[in-house]
């Protein structure tokens, strides 16, 4: 094992837990340190967060590693978990997608069509073609990809580039939301919404952007694609619910963050890829992997931004950095960094609310390794999302999405 890992979790078991995890050995040895008595804190956390999430979230089902094959699927080697894929030869996964994802913005502005000028210009007012678009961009790769596997030919359906485009406009709706629970001044480098036009237009913006995407779905004409997708709706507003709350038990807390990550983020990419693998191929193991692909790696990009808050600064984030600790939020490197210094538990149940918890938190944070384990575990997430996007078959668009993992794990803003 590589020093890097050896350093993640300060104990032989936890070490342990994670090379297993990683390497494809059963789950059981989460079961065997807690019986032995060698199950420390940090493994415990380990145990608690190297979890599933499949078509019930059930949060608490350790994750199975079974390497089940059946006819449909390519077989592949078992992918390294030390080192991310760095093969130069892959192409750039989103000047790839750039031709599928060309005049989304357009077409979205279309769906949103109205006559009355103040609500066009609210619900216009973020799709201005300065977004990543990263989620479009990962389902039409994804489609692509699935497409290849079922000797399609790799041809974009135009039901799988509806998917991509309300994919991002279901992201833009809770953008628009989660600027008013969090009373939010800047978005993408500019002004929010409710600091333009008020909260109560921009709640009503945000409301308007959800329908027409659900329109949008409907026309698809596919009720198991409408179903999966009207999961995310449901995940996005439990996982808010889930924020605004706290557990005062530390495994529970590393737990709870991870679900509410998952909801709150990956669940979009996940039941996305999910749908355009659907409208393609009726094998349900087909399925899994694009969703479990989109779980590992939206996952991983929510931990890597919760990085960024502690280190990045205002300017490339396009929103004020400490911007969680000032929300009484406790992200990934408080939570470990609450391991190395107990007195962040006090400061994280009551939210860093009193005067100087936000300050000595992110003191904390810096003299800790909190940035550095919350890291290792998003490149944990990449790895289950190479090990699962490989057992399709060869292709550009699969292999842009291998790419995709170092994008996500290596980006600055």
């Amino acid at each position: 094992m590589s020093v890097l890992w050896r350093r993640c979790w300060r104990s032989s078991t936890g070490a342990a837990v994670i090379q297993d995890w990683c390497c494809g050995i059963s789950g059981r040895v989460f079961t065997h340190a807690a019986s032995a008595g060698r199950e420390t804190a940090a493994s415990r956390a380990v145990r608690q967060v190297l979890i599933r999430g499949g078509p019930a979230h059930n949060f608490c089902k350790p994750m199975s590693l079974s390497r089940r094959r059946n006819r449909y699927l390519f077989p592949t080697q078992r992918v390294c978990c030390y080192s991310v894929h760095t093969d130069t030869k892959l192409k750039d996964p989103f000047s790839l997608a750039q031709k599928d994802l060309q005049n989304l913005y357009e077409d979205i502005k279309k769906e949103l069509f109205v006559s009355k000028v103040e609500l066009k210009a609210l619900c216009d007012y973020y799709f201005d073609g300065k977004g990543k678009a990263f989620r479009p961009m990962i389902v039409v790769l994804m489609a692509r990809a699935c497409n290849v596997h079922s000797n399609k030919e790799g041809v974009l359906l135009p039901a799988q580039r509806s998917i991509a485009m309300i994919s991002e406009m279901i992201h833009t709706a809770s953008l628009v939301h989660d600027d008013v629970i969090d009373d939010s001044d800047t978005r993408r480098g500019k002004n929010t919404i409710n600091g333009v036009w008020g909260e109560r237009k921009a709640i009503l913006a945000g409301d308007f952007i959800l329908s027409a995407a659900s329109m949008a779905l409907a026309r698809i004409g596919n009720n198991t694609v409408v179903s999966v997708l009207s999961q995310v709706i449901e995940d996005l507003v439990r996982g808010e619910f889930m924020q605004l709350g706290s557990k005062e038990n530390e495994n529970e807390r590393f737990k709870h963050y991870l679900e509410k990550t998952f909801k709150k983020t990956a669940s979009l990419i996940a039941n996305s890829c999910k749908a355009v693998s659907i409208l393609v191929n009726s094998d349900p193991d087909v399925h899994e992997i694009a969703y479990q692909y989109g779980r590992n790696v939206g996952i991983a990009f929510q931990l890597v931004d919760d990085i960024l808050d502690f280190t990045s600064c205002a300017n490339r984030l396009g929103k004020p950095s400490a911007a969680d600790l000032k929300l009484g939020l406790a992200t990934g490197p408080v939570l470990f960094a609450c391991q190395q210094f107990p007195e962040l538990h006090a400061m994280i149940m009551r939210r860093f609310s009193s005067d100087g918890d936000v300050d000595r938190a992110w003191q904390y944070v810096l003299k800790s390794d909190g940035v550095e384990q919350t890291n290792y575990l998003a490149q944990h997430y990449c790895q289950e999302a190479i090990r699962q996007i490989s057992q399709l078959q060869p292709s550009t668009e699969r292999d842009a999405l291998i790419r995709l993992t170092e994008l996500v794990l290596s980006r600055d803003k």
